[in-house]
């Protein structure tokens, strides 16, 4: 019998590339003997692991049924997908270390430091992306040798480790590629590239239900999964993460470390040296199959988003792994033939190499984690500031939500308890928050805050620029010494939102547009029949015998237009939901104008068209579907281009178009957008869409060409080895501008400062249009804010348009160089869609006479 680190030097006799099913032994060629009550994979789904892919349901079943077979696996439910798939974990390790889990982890979590005959943790997560199937299908196999196969090395490392694998990082992703993948495989396995079964129609199974790349949420926090997740990270708080994944079918194999030069510098230089040590036992174990790898060569640790670099500010050795995908069962390579089963396999053999090296190195990682907890007080003292201070005086929930994310990874923030007087904003107590850098989460802190715009290397697999206080469009600052502050014993905890009383039979009633949730709060009433107006102008109006300011933007809901003789019972139902504010006006006579002001006018209900289909970006299409209909509740529907011929624009109040090629429309679709816009539609575009309507004479704008951005570099004297670098200096790889917001206008209703971040990641750029009052928002003469840039970019892009609208006949049209709901992490710019929506039809901007 071989034992398990043994197994990885055994020759594989059974590397063929046979299409049949692959039985136990082709993924464990060193025959151990197995516990027999243990069930195995085909017990259990009745077919080989490789033979077919697992549905999510198969997954947790057998997981299940290995728990309740086995004293050495204990199962996790973490929660539920979007879908309502549930996601677990199942912690694997020997019956002693289970039965004092709670113990052990406790330890870990309070000091940092471990006993040295303290297990380690290593976390192996499987498939977050959806069509990245084979590292799912390899979790069973892990799961099943760890439990089953009676080996004095599986002991061992049982004693050792404490494992933690999460078969299924996507539910929902996973099942719709299953489901299309066995629908779409022939009886005979066909491995032609071209066939459909190796293609999946729009949107891919990449994605959770709103067509977010899980992978890169780790920070951000957006999706019920990645909060799941994260919770039961920091409970485990484990020493290894491997991250398996899936690339191109013509690849090979690659592990971590990635290219050197593009690993972000908060990360210590320790954890990059155990990285490579740990990539000399995946090579081992790979080169005894003969299997073809590489390492160095791709891929980033800079984003801290992903699920290989978020666990690197956090004390744990992230390593991403990526296998060539066959996107099916088999595929014809530059290699040769590809299967599923290979596929499989590999990511199994690299599964037992990160926990061979993880047992054969547990020392030094109980030692690693130690100093990296051990270091923070020192980094934090060599800094020139004591920690970050932080304002949102107008809307709680926006704020709530960013100190909600702080608190997800364990940041604490302390509340001000009397007002600060900064050098640009007043910090007041009830509305502002400190956060000191002294605490264990000092890396996740300075990721956070940080605005970082020079770099090494300037070639970005992913964002370049992700301060979170931007994005939430969140006053901070910097704090040298926090002496001067007056700040609260113990940190922020979420707690629910008290609501003062109203009258149930007021004149009016009036609720502000600052808030978050406002544009939620005003869909269900006007779902419900609920009639309301905006203001146009601000007012004075007495409240409980006191003068309150009602800024423009704020709604007003009338008796005297409501028809429902229940519809006061529906207005305090729909705020016990939603938590917003509502203001009892006895009186409709104001300072400023009065309730029945033509300055105060009707708002309709909307109804969304937006197109979708092969073409458009589907994560810009699952971004706007997450903050309107996930976040506000206001239904959309989206339609594939190739169906619009059928679809009656009349029937909607608004169309979106997001990012994409829109060549592929069928003929005369532009013409109608005119015709429904010129008819008293508001038509919403963003990046490639803006051109997409300018030349169809629906968007009066000129952009900057793609002539003069290449004219804007100088090319002279470059050797082909600085191709990479000027690829990457033209490109705008996700980076945070400063632009300044036209707070009059009422697109910007909910503004209350014109400093305004966008996120933008493309070169399509607006030239400032020559007529007034269509610019909503404008890049500043120095608007790079965070993230990289070359300059000559920045120069094309300071000065110019970044948010225009304008009349189109009796309609609007909107549109934006930016993605405004970004990865649906950036709350600050996110109402100007929600205005869209619902204000368009209070500007009117004619751009020719």
């Amino acid at each position: 019998m071989l034992s398990l680190p043994r197994f990885f030097l055994a020759v594989c006799a059974c590397m063929s590339l046979s299409l049949a099913a692959e039985p136990l032994s082709y993924y464990f060629p060193d025959q151990s003997d197995y516990e027999q009550q243990i069930p195995t994979p085909k017990q259990v789904f009745g077919f080989e692991v490789g033979d077919r892919h697992l549905r999510h349901d198969q997954l947790i079943d057998y997981f299940k049924q290995l728990a309740q077979a086995s004293d050495k696996v204990q199962i996790t439910e973490m929660g539920y997908s979007h879908e309502y798939r549930k996601q677990i974990i199942a912690t694997i390790s020997s019956k002693e270390n289970l039965e004092n889990l709670d113990d052990i982890l406790a330890q870990r979590r309070k000091s940092g430091k471990q006993a040295d005959d303290a297990p380690a943790v290593v976390w192996l997560g499987y498939s977050i992306h959806g069509n990245e199937i084979s590292g799912s299908n390899a979790s069973v196999l892990v799961a099943y040798y760890l439990a089953a196969a009676e080996n004095g090395d599986v002991e061992d490392i049982l004693d050792d480790l404490i494992i933690v694998i999460e078969p299924s990082m996507n539910p929902d992703g996973m099942d719709r590629f299953t489901t299309y993948a066995n629908a779409n495989r022939n009886v005979s396995l066909n491995t032609d590239p071209n066939h459909r079964e190796h293609h999946f129609q729009w949107p891919w199974s990449r994605t959770n239900h709103f067509v977010f790349d899980l992978n890169r949420d780790w920070l951000p926090l957006t999706q019920i999964e990645s909060q799941n997740r994260v919770r039961q990270y920091h409970y485990y708080k484990p020493n290894v993460l491997g991250d398996f994944h899936e690339m191109g079918h013509n690849s090979s194999y690659f592990f971590q470390p990635g290219v050197p030069s593009r690993n972000n510098p908060i990360t210590p230089k320790e954890n990059l040296e155990m990285t490579r040590l740990f990539a000399t036992y995946h090579a081992k174990a790979l080169d005894k199959d003969n299997s073809l790898y590489y390492a160095e060569e791709d891929f980033d640790d800079f984003f801290y988003g992903k699920g290989s670099t978020y666990p690197d500010i956090n004390g744990t050795v992230g390593i991403l792994f990526e296998q060539a995908s066959s996107r099916g069962y088999a595929q014809d390579t530059i290699n040769g033939v590809l299967t599923f089963p290979y596929s499989v396999k590999n990511h199994v053999v690299t599964s037992f190499s990160t926990l061979t090296a993880a047992q054969e190195n547990k020392q030094r990682l109980h030692d690693y984690r130690a100093n990296f907890y051990d270091d923070i007080e020192d980094l934090a003292d060599n800094e020139s500031f004591a920690g970050y201070l932080f304002t949102e005086q107008h809307d709680q929930t926006r704020l709530n939500m960013f100190l909600e994310l702080l608190n997800q990874h364990e940041i604490q923030a302390f509340p001000l308890s009397r007002t600060y007087n900064g050098k640009e904003v007043d910090y007041k107590a009830g509305s502002s928050y400190f956060v000191p850098l002294k605490q264990n989460q000092y890396r996740v802190i300075k990721t956070i805050f940080d605005q970082v715009v020079s770099f090494e290397d300037k070639t970005f697999y992913d964002v370049s620029g992700w301060t979170m206080p931007l994005a939430f469009n969140i006053q901070f600052a910097k704090v040298e010494i926090s002496r001067g502050l007056s700040i609260s014993s113990s940190p922020w905890q979420p707690k629910e939102k008290q609501l003062a009383p109203f009258s149930r039979d007021a004149y009016a009633y009036a609720f502000r547009w600052d808030d978050y949730l406002a544009p939620k709060f005003l869909n269900k009433l006007l779902e419900q029949g609920i009639k309301a107006r905006v203001a146009n102008q601000a007012f004075t109006a007495s409240v409980n015998n006191e003068a309150v300011r009602f800024d423009k933007g704020t709604v007003i809901i009338p008796a005297y237009v409501q028809d429902k003789s229940s519809w006061v019972d529906i207005l305090v139902s729909i705020q016990k939901d939603i938590h917003i504010d509502v203001f009892d006006l006895q009186t409709g006579l104001n300072a400023g104008i009065d309730i029945g002001s033509p300055s105060i006018v009707p708002i309709n209900p909307v109804k969304v068209l937006m197109i979708g289909g092969r073409g458009v970006s589907e994560a810009e299409v699952g971004h706007m579907m997450f903050y309107l209909d996930g976040q506000m509740n206001i239904p959309v529907s989206v339609v594939d281009i190739y169906r619009l011929n059928s679809i009656d624009f009349n029937d909607y109040t608004h169309i979106m178009l997001m990012d994409g090629k829109y060549n592929n429309f069928p003929q005369g679709t532009g013409k109608r957008l005119l015709a429904f816009a010129e008819q008293g539609g508001t038509i919403y575009g963003q990046k490639r869409a803006m051109k997409y309507l300018a030349s169809k004479n629906i968007l009066q704008a000129s952009f900057t060409s793609k002539s003069e951005i290449n004219r804007a570099f100088d090319t002279r004297d470059l050797a082909y080895d600085d191709k990479q670098d000027l690829t990457a200096n033209k490109r705008i790889a996700g980076t945070i501008f400063n632009s300044k917001l036209d707070t009059s206008h009422p697109l910007a209703y909910g503004f209350n400062k014109d400093d305004l971040a966008l996120f933008k990641n493309s070169t399509d750029i607006i030239e400032m249009p020559s007529k007034p009052f269509i610019t909503l928002a404008r890049y500043t003469s120095a608007p790079l804010m965070s993230g990289y840039a070359a300059e000559e970019l920045i120069d094309l892009v300071s000065g110019n348009a970044a948010i225009i609208a304008h009349n189109v006949g009796k309609g609007r049209v909107v549109v934006s160089d930016s993605n405004l709901v970004f990865r649906g992490y950036w709350p600050g710019p996110a109402k100007i869609i929600a205005n869209t929506l619902f204000f368009s039809k209070a500007f009117s901007v004619k751009v020719s006479d």
